[in-house]
């Protein structure tokens, strides 16, 4: 295939927004690396995908938020083209429900394609799912088109929740969702101040963690699974329960120590230990996160800008990347990445006319 400007379209765990972001390949070398924006959501349109979370069936009211949704992403689509033309949009839609094997996200690429008049690759995760797999982590294979060292190094991307991608040349990819991210953390700063995140880990740095707690935490069953797997945002939604009779601090310091200690259990069943740990996703912005990971990792830990990379915008570049690939005919997953029986190329593809 020749090489093509391609947009990808991300909206995250955390419901923030969307990040649009472009890039020029051809589905397997990535020629160019473009520009990209976010845009926020409205408080109202955020507010309806709040109540629709966990929801597995297409009822009236998740249809209604799909199609609002959907034509938000247009808009952003239209700004977008404004900085770069592009020929073919990655619309990863939003999860809503995601329990492998069924998995639920919404975004109407049918829809999408008309309103701004782009072919666009959409539901990624269906045909990963019908062949084995858990539907995530997708960008993996875009992580590896992007890494040039030669030691294996592992991306950690912190959203809503947290995943690997463990990268050896020569190596078959290794990826798996470790535990819960941002999104708890969000949930508890929400309900008890209002605000819609902890700014720059502040709220943490001034708890004390509760270690009884996270010990219990690290009991669950999941963390004994060995990679591929993959969660929901809601998967570990009990721990704000558990951390019920905590203060504010406490409680945001005992959900993020959830965060790098799962991550180093995860780590440890790698076939070999990283040479470097390069951490992308908003959860880099929380600073008392990111001075607990230092000091639990094995080795270095640094910011995916230390590769020039855009942290904030890393997975709307992925499903560029992705979007590409499948239009090419190329897989998106693999046996070690999402535990599908053989390479995947997923997504569906809207034409435009």
């Amino acid at each position: 295939m020749e090489p093509i400007w391609s947009l990808g379209l991300m909206s995250g765990t955390s419901l923030d927004g969307v990040d649009a972001a472009w890039l020029l390949t051809d589905g397997q070398k990535i020629m160019e690396v473009g520009g990209g924006i976010t845009v926020p959501y409205p408080e109202l349109l955020r507010e309806k995908m709040r109540t629709i979370l966990g929801q597995k069936d297409m009822t009236s009211e998740v249809q209604a938020v799909e199609h609002e949704l959907t034509l938000f992403h247009g808009e952003v689509v239209k700004q977008a083209q404004g900085f770069q033309a592009v020929g073919l949009i990655g619309f990863h839609g939003h999860t809503i429900f995601h329990a492998p094997p069924e998995t639920r996200q919404i975004g109407n690429g049918e829809l999408l394609a008309r309103d701004v008049g782009v072919e666009v690759i959409y539901d990624f995760r269906s045909e990963d799912v019908a062949h084995g797999g858990q539907g995530a982590p997708l960008v993996p294979i875009f992580h590896q088109a992007m890494v040039e060292e030669e030691y294996p190094v592992v991306i950690v991307n912190i959203g809503g929740v947290a995943n690997i991608t463990w990268i050896q040349k020569g190596q078959p990819l290794i990826a798996c969702d470790t535990g819960p991210g941002g999104a708890l953390l969000d949930d508890w700063v929400l309900k008890k101040t209002g605000q819609l995140y902890d700014t720059d880990g502040q709220l943490a740095a001034q708890g004390k963690v509760d270690e009884g707690i996270v010990k219990r935490w690290l009991t669950h069953p999941y963390f004994a699974k060995s990679a591929p797997k993959s969660l929901d945002r809601n998967d570990f939604a009990t721990c704000l329960k558990d951390i019920e009779g905590l203060s504010v601090g406490d409680g945001a310091a005992t959900l993020v120590e959830l965060t790098p200690r799962a991550m180093m259990v995860a780590l440890g069943q790698m076939p070999t230990k990283p040479h470097k740990i390069y951490v992308a996703g908003g959860g880099r912005r929380n600073q008392y996160l990111m001075h607990r990971l230092v000091q639990l990792a094995p080795c270095p830990v640094e910011p995916v800008e230390a590769l020039n990379w855009n942290g904030d915008l890393l997975e709307a570049y992925a499903f560029a990347y992705l979007a590409a690939r499948v239009k090419a005919g190329l897989p998106t997953s693999f046996p070690t990445t999402t535990g599908v029986t053989h390479p995947v190329s997923g997504g569906k593809r809207a034409s435009s006319f």
